[in-house]
């Protein structure tokens, strides 16, 4: 359905916006050095299907009529900016980096929703998927909304694969803090402080168009 020369195109374009820091990157090391490979695996499964759900919603037009509504940009940030400032005040409240290993799965489960919960709260995220998507859609080739599920679903996993051996990263070095007592003191804050940085930075964001 795709063609190989537009599949070859749009996956490099995927890695080269892999690879530019953002918040999904930004969550995955934080979460990634705060609770271990499993913790970057758990937040790279979430935006996974945090991506899913947008593909869906851009195919069926729901994308499209919610970034109609003007809005719907500022209630989505703000919404998403409380959260993240939720969570911030939650980690450097919380006891410890990587939890008592009795809650760890919890704990896993809860990283997923996190960051499935921060991606779609991210407003240009729901505009990245409006705009970037069909830029690779052939219209002449037919089935223009099965074009856009199947580019969606490459990019999701895509990007759980790119963010899980980035999250692997992160947990061998949060593996080393691990054992050093003094260092773990400061997990709690530095995944604080990087949420709070990604609650600003919604708070910060201009709507398109002004």
């Amino acid at each position: 359905m795709i063609d190989p020369s537009t599949l070859s195109v749009f996956l490099f374009a995927v890695l080269m916006l892999f690879l530019s820091p953002g918040p999904n990157m930004a969550f995955v090391l934080s979460h990634g050095v705060a609770r271990g490979p499993r913790g970057g695996f758990a937040a790279a499964l979430g935006i996974g299907a945090a991506d899913l759900v947008h593909t869906v919603f851009s195919a069926t037009g729901i994308t499209a009529l919610v970034a109609a509504w003007p809005p719907a940009f500022d209630l989505l940030r703000y919404a998403g900016a409380l959260y993240l400032i939720w969570l911030a005040v939650q980690a450097i409240r919380s006891p410890g980096s990587a939890g008592i290993s009795s809650r760890k799965q919890a704990s896993m489960t809860q990283i997923f929703r996190m960051a499935m919960l921060n991606n779609l709260l991210n407003p240009k995220a729901l505009l990245f998927f409006i705009v970037f998507l069909p830029q690779f859609v052939d219209v002449a080739r037919g089935h223009v909304v099965l074009q856009l599920v199947m580019l969606g679903v490459i990019l999701s996993i895509a990007a759980v694969f790119f963010n899980t051996a980035l999250g692997a990263f992160s947990g061998q070095v949060g593996k080393f803090l691990n054992g050093n007592p003094r260092a773990a003191r400061y997990q709690g804050w530095f995944l604080g402080s990087v949420l709070g940085a990604l609650a600003l930075r919604l708070l910060l964001l201009d709507r398109p168009g002004r």
